[in-house]
């Protein structure tokens, strides 16, 4: 199994990879909406000998009141069903939050697990005076800086690309 960025070609299987590992299809179809509205995306893809087995897409994000904050979103993220739990998630999200480094971003936001996230050292948004414009419980929206201090001189509601609100997940 490799990580590799998403090609145009990968779409249905990214497709049908969201569709397999949520109860709807709202998160394949984020992942449509961010992939043809939202820029600059991160997408990488878990491919096991031409089979796409996960993927990851991180989006910009917005903090109000200062456009100069470069801060993405990772979501969604899903692994098939029957390969989780086998580092393909952790491999999706280290390459992910690497990329996300040498694009120049100042941190991550995500709206995700409590207790899968933190292994990656995210912490509560809280913590950092960020807030969700979606309402999610504080252990649920989690923050990274990926360079020192980067949230230090900010605080403030984390706005989503207007895709994601048109998207129920």
């Amino acid at each position: 199994m490799k990580t590799r960025g998403e090609t145009p070609a990968d779409a249905t299987a990214i497709r049908d990879v969201h569709r397999a590992a949520f109860e709807t299809a709202a998160e394949a179809e984020l992942v449509d909406a961010l992939r043809n509205r939202a820029a600059p995306i991160i997408s990488f893809v878990a491919d096991d000998s031409g089979s796409i087995v996960g993927h990851i897409l991180f989006s910009p994000v917005m903090l109000a009141g200062d456009a100069e904050a470069k801060i993405m979103g990772l979501a969604p993220m899903a692994v098939l069903p029957p390969r989780q739990r086998t580092g393909i998630g952790s491999a999706l999200v280290r390459e992910g939050l690497d990329a996300c480094r040498q694009l120049g971003a100042d941190g991550v936001v995500v709206p995700g697990h409590a207790t899968y996230y933190p292994r990656f050292a995210f912490q509560p948004a809280s913590r950092f005076a960020l807030r969700c414009e979606y309402n999610v419980a504080d252990d649920v929206f989690m923050a990274l800086e990926l360079r020192p201090a980067a949230f230090a001189e900010k605080s403030g509601m984390i706005r989503y690309h207007s895709a994601c609100g048109e998207v129920r997940v």
